[in-house]
């Protein structure tokens, strides 16, 4: 199952790619898009930086926040077993500033252990993948936030021991990374955010042998958010984010975090045609309904992922809940008739 998530992501370059598939109903329902419209518990994920603007008011805002989300995962493969959960909250401390922790967890399902040369099952066995997220955010100014996540990474790919050369092994592995993000609020465009956030910023992870060790999905992801109106009972924001993973490999090696990061994946091949677009607009009613489109785009050379995206939302007091929906662009995509359902409650 784990190839599925590989090709769906358009990406073979790196493993525990379930870090990049994207949290939130609500940023699902604008192209999935959220890195500066980071304003709720998932912006652990979006961007880290989101979370210190979510306490500033004491007379209007609330010191915590806790959100949920479940997604039946890849639904045009029918497998029932194969999901993706996600979790995240959010805490002001007196004089610490705003803390969160974010557990990310996706079940590949059932899989059927046969011998090398016969198809008799040998056993059976669970895939899955989790991540635990602590994050740090602080304000540096009234109108610039920056935030930190630290990460563990757990990989139960499989139980079985395998041989590579010399080497014995378990399709098990850990690992760690970071997360930096940047919120900004430009003093000279009231209604304009600008964030940044790279993500996944570690080691290699290795299942088996180290010298086939795979990167994490380190990922560069820029965007803005701009509110086209904002009254007393009408909000209408564009969203824009533009996203690109920083790993380099070719058949015989993979290039340090580092030197990818800040060179190679730069350099090698037309690596701004691997940069995806996603596009969104999200209107609220007296912030108490929203409705929300949006656009995904990437480039046919770097996967030719493309689908349409709507969605919903309700504000009720101290709860919300928000829903989402993609239209894949072609009746075989797997992401097509994905649904996104969240529930957030502050307190």
């Amino acid at each position: 199952m784990p190839s599925i998530i590989t090709d769906v992501h358009a990406q073979g370059e790196a493993t525990v790619l379930f870090l990049i598939i994207n949290p939130g109903a609500r940023q699902g329902g604008m192209g999935e898009a959220g890195v500066a419209l980071a304003d709720d518990a998932t912006a652990i994920y979006w961007n880290p930086a989101g979370l210190s603007f979510q306490y500033n008011d004491p007379e209007l805002d609330k010191k915590g926040e806790a959100s949920l989300m479940h997604v039946n995962w890849l639904p045009q493969f029918n497998l029932s077993d194969m999901y993706y959960d996600y979790a995240a909250g959010r805490y002001y401390i007196e004089d610490i500033g705003m803390v969160g922790l974010a557990i990310q967890y996706i079940s590949y399902g059932e899989s059927i252990w046969t011998g090398e040369d016969s198809p008799d099952e040998l056993g059976r066995f669970n895939s899955s993948e989790v991540s635990i997220t602590g994050s740090y955010a602080l304000k540096l100014k009234d109108n610039l936030g920056l935030g930190v996540n630290l990460k563990y990474i757990h990989s139960r790919l499989s139980p079985i021991e395998v041989s590579v050369g010399t080497e014995k092994g378990k399709g098990i592995a850990s690992g760690f990374g970071v997360d930096l993000g940047v919120l900004y609020h430009p003093g000279w465009a009231s209604k304009l955010s600008l964030g940044a956030n790279i993500s996944n910023i570690g080691p290699k992870i290795s299942y088996v042998d180290y010298k086939q060790a795979d990167p994490l999905p380190t990922n560069l992801r820029l965007g803005l958010a701009y509110h086209l109106v904002k009254s007393e009972y009408n909000t209408l924001t564009f969203v824009y984010d533009t996203n690109k993973l920083l790993v380099n490999r070719d058949s015989t090696s993979v290039d340090g975090v580092f030197e990818a990061m800040l060179y190679s994946s730069w350099t090698s091949g037309d690596a701004f045609s691997k940069f995806t677009h996603s596009f969104g607009l999200e209107y609220w009613y007296s912030q108490l309904i929203a409705l929300r489109a949006g656009y995904f785009y990437e480039a046919p050379t770097a996967g030719d992922r493309k689908f349409y995206t709507f969605g919903g939302g309700l504000r009720y007091s101290i709860f919300g809940f928000d829903f989402s929906y993609i239209l894949g662009s072609v009746d075989d995509s797997p992401l097509s008739d994905t649904m996104r359902f969240s529930l957030g409650i502050k307190f």
